[in-house]
């Protein structure tokens, strides 16, 4: 084996490698947070000290459980919901140009509407609770799902598509072993755009209809001025976005090749 080949083990010494250096940068990060709070002292108002946000979490009165509980619930809900909608409406578009020609254009034109002028308009048609934040987050991830399946879906090769009609396969079987493997690389790239979008997705519904919530709890504890437990919030749905892209990665590595991932 010539110097510098990739092995198995290699791999997995590099990846070791690439998380203890990302594991460093943030606890780097969290010690000069400390430092410059301490050193300047900082008014605990403008920016707390780390072990100042962390204290909120034993104060019973945040009930960061249940609130954390509600505003993953409506991420993983809106979220799994336009992965399911956005790829069969995709394969509905390969399967039909005239449906492609009329419905997609609409589809455009409705992503284009700012989600937080519909918040009024949500409010009024499901009222307030989790099933309308899970229908906002589900509006913000459904057409980079949409628009990635849909190009992967048309970047197959036609003589493979032809090989099976020719076969007599039927679409499903088409879609089954030619369409879908070819597309995957395109479908997991629009759902790492949309992991992205599904915390902020049930960050606005929360803002603007929920009764519950760590976005809810950020705008009960802005008029105390409690700006640990705003941290704190902050720190809890960047998590759980963590979460939700290191899930879409792993379920990545185990079904789309090395060489075939677009990033």
């Amino acid at each position: 084996m010539t110097p510098g080949t990739d092995t198995p083990g290699n791999g997995s010494a590099q990846a070791h490698r690439r998380w203890l250096v990302i594991a460093g940068v943030h606890i780097g990060a969290l010690l000069l947070w400390h430092a410059l709070v301490t050193a300047f002292q900082v008014p605990a108002f403008v920016l707390p000290a780390p072990a100042a946000v962390l204290a909120t979490l034993a104060k019973a009165n945040y009930a960061w459980g249940p609130n954390t509980l509600v505003t993953a619930t409506e991420i993983i809900g809106g979220y799994a919901l336009a992965v399911v909608l956005g790829v069969l409406m995709a394969l509905l578009f390969s399967w039909s140009r005239w449906l492609m020609l009329l419905v997609f254009p609409l589809l455009v034109t409705l992503n284009m509407i700012p989600k937080v002028a519909l918040g009024p308009l949500v409010i009024v048609w499901f009222s307030y609770g989790v099933a309308t934040n899970v229908l906002i987050t589900f509006s913000l991830c459904f057409f980079p799902i949409l628009l990635t399946t849909v190009r992967g879906l048309r970047e197959v090769e036609p003589d493979l598509l032809d090989l099976v009609r020719s076969l007599k396969g039927s679409r499903w079987q088409a879609f089954r072993y030619i369409q879908l493997p070819g597309a995957l690389p395109y479908i997991f790239s629009g759902m790492k755009v949309a992991a992205i979008l599904a915390v902020a997705g049930a960050v606005v519904g929360e803002f603007i209809a929920s009764d519950r919530g760590l976005a809810y709890l950020m705008i009960q504890v802005q008029a105390s001025l409690d700006t640990p437990a705003m941290f704190m919030a902050v720190i809890l749905l960047t998590l759980l976005g963590i979460a939700l892209y290191l899930a879409v990665l792993i379920l990545e590595h185990r079904l789309v090749p090395k060489d075939a991932r677009m990033t």
